[in-house]
């Protein structure tokens, strides 16, 4: 009999307080990056317990050489996450073991640390049988840092963290069961840092996981061992057939053997864009290399040509011009044996570039796998329309979802795997509209009012260990508490979290003047990657100070943008303290909203252009300007909107991929819904492209893969279909479909009821099934 695990997830601490937890943390004598722990345990009969793990920074867990799982989810010191795994032991003898690591200034931005090294805790709770004791801190756990890890650069991907090296030489194989030769002590426990972590339940799923299928060989070139392969252009001349259908058969499960004293230099393509731990199986071939480097796309060999099309591989670079080293990547070195490599933390991107450099003896690679990992979003809207290409743009907005979800919400999984309060609302809007699942949500609407500091702003992204204040973000946190409110309702947990939302919008009702304008806070006043925009600061903000590593400096002025934002986010506390029962302060708010307006009709409102201009000399306009005017409700936003849609009478600066999603909400207000289908073009030519994922903004972009570009999903079912809630919790819900010159369209929309299914066709009434609990109010399709 073998045994058997589950993860689980629990809503509260598994024990009284932080005091009364029966484990304590433990560290290794002599500590290194990467720290081995492991008890021996032996069952007189069948057993089941729960167990609950946490380290710093981060660990695998084992149960007799099987992984279990990877932790903790990401947090703060102050919400240190554990995760608990339910083990099924049948009588015998059993290995539980922990892989720990902590890599300091070399991690990534979002893992925090004490930076006291690798630490680990496991607490059980005993549920069924006699087991003996498994706390770390009581039980005689065995420690030694465990050699064959090591470092490499992080390239292009700063805030990804060191890369791996996986040493087979070194590596002490089989030491998750007893059978290694590493000489190990007792551990001992971490007095110096044990009690500073707040320990809190994870409350995520099980990550999904799945082997990646479909990858194919691109080219297969000989290369000069030794040598960079950043500058060396893909020639199809140089392929070598034969060996090119070897190297796809490895991908097929065919083992492949490489000859000693040769170099090769292959490029995979995965055909799709995957965040995935790679799997490498070697045999034999002492002292050879494997190093597999992760690119999104090719590159066009003009320095800010940029990418082209993204299926092309011929005539361009695997990187960047101007790189001075090879980039993003891990590197497996062989220690003659059998061995399975694998990486700390996953990689991401589509094409994956192979180079193999073996010593005096042939190198057998018995396998090359991707192991895909991501949180486990499912898209149950099952969206089509008459326009086939919606599909096609859904498929590959779902995609970019999945690929910056994981333990957080992500901006990139290339770049900076950060979690952005301004990119997370489009990503918690979109998995309400389409997955039903709000579990990152509230994750992520935690871990901001957290991140929350003495004046009310909240970080920008968070966990970090660097931070980049970023003000207008927290008033679009804030918007993510009136969107959980709407669509997923909780309104105990929207209650917790209303004091944080309170003190937001009050640092930002104390830099509204006497005239009732509203003076940017300090620091990155980001709104758009617009072209000519300073560091993507609208016009009437000047970004000064000395330049931070992360912003541009602190930021001053006056913009309509700014201002009819927090006008909008001051009409959403209103409608939350209402929903929470604070009429009183439900009405602060409205006047706030109010006078917020009247001011912007007055300094912003340009009567002769009949468009609010973006600052107070109205020497600048733009698109964000009458969006927000229009969702602020402000007198003459509709008509300036239309205004803008029809022939401006100066030109406006438009909105790129992040901030669309705010005209589209204006373009919905006003029924203009045919806009938004041209305005999808964008997202069409990405199909022509050759994406599989939607890109940070237009080209040349930076990232192929921005999480912010997915929200044509959301508008699918909340602007194209209609389908709005209308009270918390979506307990009354209109629908009222706009498709724009579409004949037809229809999708299924979870709900904390059921699933609501809508078909709506030009000129009728949109045919909808609702589950019980939901009060629906339908208007004719237009």
């Amino acid at each position: 009999m073998t045994a058997e695990v589950q993860q689980l997830q629990l809503d509260e601490a598994p024990f009284a307080d932080q005091a009364a937890w029966p484990a304590r943390w433990i560290l290794a004598a002599e500590s290194g990056d990467v720290v081995g722990f492991r008890l021996r345990v032996e069952c007189s009969e069948a057993g089941e317990v729960v167990v609950h793990v946490s380290a710093d920074e981060r660990y695998e867990l084992w149960l007799d050489g099987d992984l279990v799982g990877r932790g903790p989810s990401r947090g703060d010191i102050g919400n240190w996450s554990f995760e608990s795994y339910r083990l099924l032991l049948p009588p015998g003898a059993h290995w539980i073991a922990a892989r720990v690591w902590s890599l300091g200034d070399d991690a990534p931005l979002a893992q925090v640390s004490l930076g006291d090294g690798p630490t680990f805790l496991l607490a059980a709770e005993s549920v069924r049988g006699r087991l003996p004791a498994l706390d770390t801190g009581t039980a005689t756990w065995q420690a030694a840092a465990l050699p064959g890890h090591g470092r490499r650069p992080k390239g292009d991907g700063y805030g990804c963290g060191a890369r791996h090296v996986s040493d087979g030489r070194t590596y002490p194989w089989g030491w998750q069961t007893g059978t290694d030769d590493l000489e190990w002590s007792a551990a001992t426990e971490a007095r110096t840092t044990s009690g500073r972590r707040l320990l809190v339940p994870s409350r995520l799923p099980a990550p999904a996981q799945r082997w990646a299928e479909g990858a194919r060989i691109r080219h297969v070139t000989a290369h000069p061992a030794g040598e960079p392969t950043h500058h060396r252009v893909v020639q199809p001349a140089d392929n070598l057939d034969d060996e090119a259908r070897d190297w796809q058969r490895l991908l097929d499960g065919t083992a492949l053997s490489v000859p000693p004293g040769s170099c090769r230099r292959v490029l995979i393509d995965l055909d799709q864009y995957v965040c995935a731990y790679p799997v490498l199986d070697l045999y034999g071939g002492r002292d050879a290399e494997v190093r597999l480097h992760w690119q999104e796309s090719l590159y066009e060999t003009e320095p800010g040509a940029g990418k082209g099309h993204r299926d092309v591989v011929a005539g361009k670079l695997f990187g960047r011009p101007g790189l001075e080293a090879d980039g993003i990547g891990d590197s497996f070195v062989s220690g003659g044996g059998h061995e399975q490599h694998s990486t700390l933390w996953w990689q991401s991107g589509r094409y994956v570039e192979v180079v193999v450099t073996t010593a005096a003896e042939p190198l057998t690679i018995t396998g090359l796998r991707f192991r895909e990992t991501h949180y486990p979003y499912e898209d149950r809207s099952r969206f089509t329309a008459s326009d086939p290409r919606l599909a096609h743009v859904g498929a590959l907005a779902f995609r970019t979802l999945q690929a910056c979800s994981h333990e957080t919400t992500m901006d990139c999984p290339y770049y900076e795997q950060l979690q952005y309060a301004g990119d997370t609302r489009l990503q918690c809007l979109i998995a309400y509209a389409v997955t039903g699942d709000d579990a990152l949500a509230q994750q992520a609407l935690r871990a901001f009012a957290h991140s929350q500091n003495g004046n009310g702003l909240v970080a920008s992204r968070t966990p970090s260990r660097r931070s980049s204040p970023i003000p207008p973000f927290t008033l679009w946190w804030v918007a993510m508490v009136h969107d959980f409110a709407l669509w997923r309702g909780d309104l105990a947990f929207v209650t917790e979290l209303m004091p944080a939302v309170r003190a937001a919008v009050e640092v930002h009702q104390q830099s509204v003047d006497d005239r009732g304008i509203f003076h940017a806070l300090h620091g990155w006043n980001f709104t758009d990657w617009v072209p000519g925009w300073d560091a993507g600061s609208p016009p009437g903000i000047v970004q000064d100070g000395e330049q931070h590593p992360d912003w541009p400096g602190p930021g001053r002025g006056v913009s309509a943008v700014l201002h009819l934002q927090l006008a909008l986010v001051a009409r959403q506390v209103g409608e939350l303290e209402s929903w929470v029962g604070e009429p009183d302060a439900s009405a602060r708010y409205a006047r706030l909203a109010d006078q917020l307006l009247e001011a912007a009709d007055e300094a912003f409102y340009d009567a002769d252009r009949g468009l609010y201009a973006d600052d107070l000399g109205h020497t600048a306009f733009s698109e964000h300007s009458q969006a927000l005017a229009v969702l602020a409700g402000a007198k003459y936003g509709e008509p300036a909107l239309r205004t803008m849609l029809l022939e401006p009478p100066v030109p406006l600066a438009r909105t790129t991929v992040y901030f669309d999603h705010y005209l589209f909400e204006a373009l919905h207000a006003i029924g203009r819904t045919d806009v938004l289908l041209a305005r999808l073009d964008l997202w069409f030519g990405l199909l022509d492209q050759g994406l599989r994922t939607v890109i940070e903004h237009p080209e040349p972009t930076r990232s192929d893969c921005h999480a912010w570009g997915a929200h044509p999903l959301y508008h699918y079912v909340a602007t194209l279909l209609g389908v709005r809630p209308t009270a918390p919790g979506m307990t009354s819900v209109t629908i009222a479909p706009q498709l724009g010159g579409l004949e037809w369209a229809q999708a299924s929309v979870p709900t904390p009821h059921g699933t609501l299914h809508v078909r709506a066709e030009t000129g009728q009434a949109p045919d909808v099934t609702a589950p019980p609990g939901i009060t629906v109010t339908t208007t004719e399709t237009r």
